[in-house]
C-alpha cells in the first residue's frame, strides 16, 4: 500500500485545547471526542480502576479518620510507598491530558509509552497491595535458616533406635522419724543409687529450703544422661529442679556419680501433712537397644505418599472416563448441526467453565463435608475438576482436527456416532494421551495439597507437622513429594514419547 492509499484519520470533534480540557476533567474523554475511541475507553477505565484502588488503599491505611485531607495525609505517613504511587498517578494524569491534545491535532502518536505508564501505575499499586518488602526478605532470612535446614536434611528423624528406660531408686522418709529407711544395699553388676541421709524435710512454700540429700549412683551406663525424678506418696512423678534447671547427671567412666539434692516443695492434702510419708527419688537413663530401624514418621510418609499416588491415579482414571463423552458434546464443530445440539454445546461448556473455575481445594472441602475426612473426598474433588479441565482440553482438540475426514464420512451417509468413531477418534488419540498424562501429573501434585483440608494423602501429615513446628518430619514428607513428582515426570515423558 502506498502513502496515497493510507487511511485518512477522522477529524476530531473538538479543538486540541478543548480535548485536553475534557481529558483533564474526565481522563480519556478528550481522546473519545478526538475519535480515538479505543484509546479513550482504555484510559478512562484504567484511570477509574486506579483511582478506585488508590482510594481503597488510603481508606485501609486510615480506617478511623474522617475527611479526605486527614485520610490522605495519614495514609502517606503510615504507608510511605503510597507517595511513589501518587506521583506515578499524577504523571499518568498529565500524560493523558497531553495525549488528548496531540491526538486531537491528528498527529501520529504511538501509545506504547502511555500504555507502559498505565502498567507502571498498576505495578506500583500491586507492590503496595502485596506489601512487598525486599528488605525484610533479606534481613530476616536468617530466622528461617534453622527450620529450612531441618526441612532440607531431615534424615536424622527418619532413623531411630529402640530405646529402653532404666530406673533405679531410693526411698526417702518425710519428715525424719525414729526408723528411717535403710540405705540401699550395694549390688554387683547392677545399677543402684544410695541416698544419704534417707530422711529429710521438704522445702517450704515460704522459701525455706528443705534438707539436702546426697545421692550417689553406681554401675550406671557411663556417659549417658541420668535425670533425677521424684515420686510423691500419691504416686505423682515430677522432675527435680534446682536454680531453675532440671537436675541431671552424667555418670563417669565407672558408671558412678554424686550430686547434692535439695528436698523439693510439694503441696500435699491437709490430712497428709502431719503424717510420716515415704517419697521415692530415682535416676532414669534412656539408652538405645537394638539396631537402627525406620522411624514412625518415615513409615507414615511412605504410607501416605502411596495413598497420594493412588488418589491422583484414581482421580485421573475416573476423570478421563467421564471427560471423554463430555468432550464430544462440548466440541462446537460436532454440535453445530442444528439449534438443539448447539444449545447443548453452550450448556455443556458453561457447566465445564463453572466447575473448572472452582479450585480442587474448594471441591475437597465440599466433599469432606459430604463423605468425611479421607482419600475418598480427595478422589472426588480431583475427579470433578479433572472432568471439567480434560473436557475443555479434549473438546478443543476435537475442534482443531482436520474437517476433511469428517466431510468425507458424512458424504457416505454416516450418522453422528459413525462420524465420531471413524473420522474424529483417529485424529484425537495423540492429543488425548498427551493431555491425560499432563492431567495425571497435575493430580499427583494437587493430591498433596488437598490433604491440607482433610482430603487424604501426605498433605494431611505435612499440614500437621508444620503446625507442630516439626520441620524434620515435614522435611521427610517434602522429600517424598519431590521424589514422587520427579519419578512421575520421567514416567510420563516415556509414555508421551511412545504414544504421542
Amino acid at each position: 500500500m502506498t502513502n496515497n492509499d493510507a487511511p485518512v484519520p477522522k477529524k476530531s470533534l473538538v479543538p486540541p485545547a478543548l480535548a485536553a480540557l475534557f481529558s483533564a476533567l474526565v481522563p480519556g474523554l478528550g481522546q473519545l471526542l478526538a475519535r480515538a475511541y479505543r484509546r479513550g475507553l482504555l484510559l478512562f477505565f484504567s484511570m477509574a480502576t486506579i483511582l478506585g484502588l488508590l482510594v481503597w488503599r488510603f481508606r485501609l491505611a486510615a480506617p478511623r479518620d474522617e475527611g479526605v485531607v486527614d485520610i490522605f495525609l495519614k495514609g502517606l505517613r503510615l504507608k510511605p510507598f503510597l507517595v511513589f504511587v501518587c506521583v506515578l498517578v499524577a504523571i499518568l494524569y498529565i500524560w493523558i491530558i497531553v495525549d488528548a491534545y496531540i491526538v486531537a491535532k491528528q498527529k501520529e502518536t504511538v501509545s506504547v509509552g502511555l500504555l507502559f505508564m498505565v502498567l507502571a501505575v498498576f505495578f506500583g499499586l500491586g507492590w503496595q497491595i502485596g506489601e512487598i518488602n525486599p528488605v525484610a526478605l533479606f534481613t530476616q532470612a536468617d530466622d528461617a535458616g534453622p527450620a529450612l535446614m531441618r526441612v532440607l536434611w531431615p534424615w536424622e528423624k527418619a532413623i531411630e533406635y529402640p530405646e529402653e528406660t532404666r530406673s533405679v531408686w531410693a526411698d526417702i522418709q518425710v519428715p525424719c522419724a525414729e526408723s528411717p529407711p535403710p540405705p540401699t544395699e550395694p549390688l554387683v553388676d547392677e545399677p543402684y543409687i544410695v541416698a544419704s541421709p534417707t530422711c529429710g524435710s521438704l522445702s517450704e512454700q515460704s522459701g525455706e529450703l528443705g534438707s539436702i540429700i546426697t545421692l550417689n549412683g553406681y554401675n550406671l551406663i557411663p556417659g549417658t544422661v541420668a535425670e533425677i525424678i521424684w515420686e510423691d506418696p500419691n504416686l505423682a512423678t515430677f522432675r527435680q529442679r534446682q536454680e531453675g534447671e532440671y537436675v541431671q547427671v552424667i555418670p563417669d567412666d565407672n558408671g558412678e556419680f554424686e550430686v547434692d539434692i535439695i528436698m523439693p516443695y510439694r503441696l500435699l492434702p491437709p490430712s497428709a501433712q502431719d503424717d510420716v510419708l515415704i517419697w521415692r527419688i530415682s535416676a532414669q537413663q534412656v539408652t538405645s537397644v537394638g539396631d537402627a530401624q525406620a522411624s514412625e514418621e518415615l513409615k507414615l510418609s511412605v504410607e501416605k505418599i502411596t495413598e497420594t499416588i493412588f488418589i491422583g491415579m484414581m482421580a485421573t482414571f475416573f476423570g478421563v472416563i467421564l471427560a471423554i463423552p463430555v468432550s464430544f458434546i462440548a466440541a462446537r464443530n460436532l454440535m453445530s448441526a442444528n439449534r438443539v445440539t448447539l444449545g447443548i454445546y453452550y450448556v455443556t461448556r458453561g457447566i465445564l467453565n463453572i466447575i473448572r473455575s472452582i479450585e480442587p481445594l474448594i471441591w475437597a472441602i465440599i466433599f469432606v463435608i459430604v463423605v468425611g475426612l479421607g482419600p475418598f473426598a480427595g478422589i472426588l474433588a480431583l475427579t470433578v475438576h479433572s472432568i471439567a479441565a480434560l473436557g475443555k482440553l479434549y473438546s478443543e482438540s476435537i475442534e482443531s482436527i482436520d474437517p476433511g475426514p469428517i466431510e468425507a464420512i458424512q458424504a457416505t451417509g454416516a450418522n453422528w456416532v459413525q462420524t465420531v468413531i471413524f473420522a474424529v477418534v483417529p485424529q484425537i488419540i495423540p492429543p488425548f494421551v498427551s493431555f491425560t498424562i499432563y492431567r495425571w501429573d497435575i493430580n499427583i501434585r494437587m493430591s498433596t495439597i488437598i490433604g491440607f483440608v482433610g482430603g487424604g494423602g501426605i498433605g494431611f501429615l505435612l499440614a500437621q507437622w508444620i503446625r507442630l513446628l516439626d520441620y524434620r518430619s515435614a522435611g521427610i514428607a517434602v522429600w517424598f513429594i519431590a521424589l514422587t513428582v520427579a519419578i512421575l515426570d520421567y514416567v510420563s515423558a516415556e509414555i508421551r514419547a511412545r504414544f504421542v
